[in-house]
C-alpha cells in the first residue's frame, strides 16, 4: 500500500472520529432550549427587531405612485413619484419635477413640486372602476433661476413686493376615477387614476382680492394629470 493510499485512510479515518460524536450530540440534544440558548434568545430577538424595523423603514422609502400632471403652475407638465399612507391610504405625498418651454423667457426652465393630497373618500361602482369624488390638498413649488428670489433684493423699498417669487403656495380641489388592472393583464402599473384639479396660489389669492376686475379665470388654474399605482 503507498503512503498516498495511507494518507488518504487516515484522513477518512479521522473525519469519521470527528463526525461520530458531533452526530451523538445532535441525536441527544434535549427539546427544551439550554441555559445558553435562554440567555442568548433575547438579545437576538431585539437584533430580529430591529432588522425586521430596518427593512420595513427602507421599504417604505420605496415610491408606491408615478404621477404625470400637465399644467397646474408646475410647467406644462410635471413627472414625479409618490407614496400612499394612512388606515384607506387617504393621503398621498407627491415630488414632481415640472418642464417649462422657453415660451418668452431666453431658455426652458425647471421646477419643482413638494405636493401633499387627502382623498376623504372612495366609491365603488364595479369591481375594477372607483370614484373619489373629492381630491384636496396643497403644494409648494419652486421655479429654478437666479433670477427668482426668496428674500426682497436690496434694490426695491423695504416691503415693495412683500411675497417671495421663488416659491408659490397653491391650494386645489379635484376629482379621480380609478380603474384597478386585472393581475393576469398589468404590465406597469395594478391600478390607474385619471383626476383633475382647480388650483389657485398665494399670489392669485392676493391679487383677487386687491382688484376687483379679475376674473375667476385670472386667479385659477386648471389641471389634468394620470396616477399610475405600481405597488
Amino acid at each position: 500500500m503507498t503512503m498516498k493510499q495511507w494518507n488518504f485512510k487516515l484522513l477518512t479515518l479521522f473525519l469519521l472520529m470527528l463526525a461520530g460524536p458531533l452526530a451523538a450530540q445532535q441525536a441527544e440534544a434535549p427539546s427544551e432550549p439550554t441555559e445558553a440558548d435562554t440567555l442568548q434568545t433575547p438579545f437576538m430577538y431585539r437584533y430580529d427587531r430591529r432588522l425586521e424595523r430596518y427593512r420595513r423603514n427602507f421599504n417604505s422609502l420605496i415610491p408606491q405612485t408615478h404621477v404625470m400632471q400637465l399644467y397646474g403652475d408646475m410647467g406644462l407638465v410635471s413627472i414625479g413619484v409618490g407614496w400612499d399612507y394612512g388606515k384607506r391610504e387617504q393621503w398621498e405625498t407627491n415630488l414632481l419635477l415640472g418642464f417649462i418651454p422657453k415660451y418668452n423667457s431666453d431658455k426652458m426652465r425647471l421646477s419643482f413640486t413638494l405636493k401633499q393630497n387627502y382623498t376623504p373618500w372612495s366609491f365603488s361602482v364595479s369591481d375594477a372602476v372607483s370614484i373619489e369624488p373629492l381630491m384636496t390638498g396643497m403644494y409648494l413649488n419652486t421655479v429654478f433661476g437666479h433670477q427668482f428670489w426668496t428674500h426682497e433684493p436690496d434694490r426695491y423699498p423695504k416691503g415693495y413686493y412683500g411675497f417671495s417669487t421663488r416659491v408659490r403656495i397653491h391650494l386645489f380641489v379635484g376629482q379621480s376615477v380609478t380603474l384597478a388592472i386585472p393581475p393576469e393583464k398589468r404590465f406597469i402599473a395594478k391600478a390607474v387614476s385619471a383626476f383633475y384639479e382647480l388650483s389657485t396660489c398665494d399670489l392669485y389669492v392676493v391679487s383677487a382680492f386687491t382688484n376687483r376686475y379679475l376674473k375667476p379665470r385670472d386667479y385659477l388654474r386648471l389641471s389634468f394629470g394620470l396616477r399610475f399605482k405600481i405597488l
